[in-house]
């Protein structure tokens, strides 16, 4: 997983996105260690078109469909889809139209922070935007960390880091 890398190539692309997920969390402060990278993106006819031309030359492929699955990652497909779960010489990526417990892009976007990333400045998903998230989406893996979501979320409250 190349998140710096990946967070330029969409920065430099200008992809508008939010980082979620467990990179979201990590960037957060979380000790969660997480095998892809989730990012929630403007389902604008531009937004999708950049999106599709900065992942083009990574080679982009829907995660465990068969291998000989007739795929391209364009704005098209992305245009008629919403989520897609991708590898990539990049790693493990993943495309969320909208977030579980949050809804579409201007929502998730509204409860993220800007953080700097390997030197990008981008919006990341908030440590109360994951707690919503992993409640909605309530799958035991979910479940899980949201202990420590909470707990970072009041270590961050009582230090005034908000």
């Amino acid at each position: 997983m190349k998140l710096e890398e990946t967070i330029r190539i969409l920065y430099d692309a200008g992809v508008e996105f939010v980082v979620i997920g467990g990179a979201a969390m990590g960037l957060q402060g979380s000790a969660h260690l997480t095998r892809d990278i989730d990012f929630c993106y403007a389902r604008t006819a531009k937004n999708m078109d950049r999106l599709a031309k900065a992942l083009e030359p990574f080679h982009p492929v829907l995660r465990g469909a068969p291998p000989d699955l007739p795929f391209r990652f364009d704005a098209k497909t992305i245009g008629n889809g919403l989520n897609f779960t991708m590898t990539t010489d990049l790693g493990d990526l993943d495309f969320l139209g909208e977030v579980s417990g949050l809804g579409p892009f201007q929502d998730v976007l509204a409860a993220s922070d800007m953080k700097s990333v390997g030197g990008v400045e981008c919006r990341v998903l908030s440590l109360e935007g994951l707690i919503k998230s992993k409640i909605a989406a309530g799958r035991p893996r979910d479940l899980y960390v949201l202990p420590e979501l909470r707990g970072l979320n009041e270590v961050k409250k009582k230090t005034g880091l908000e």
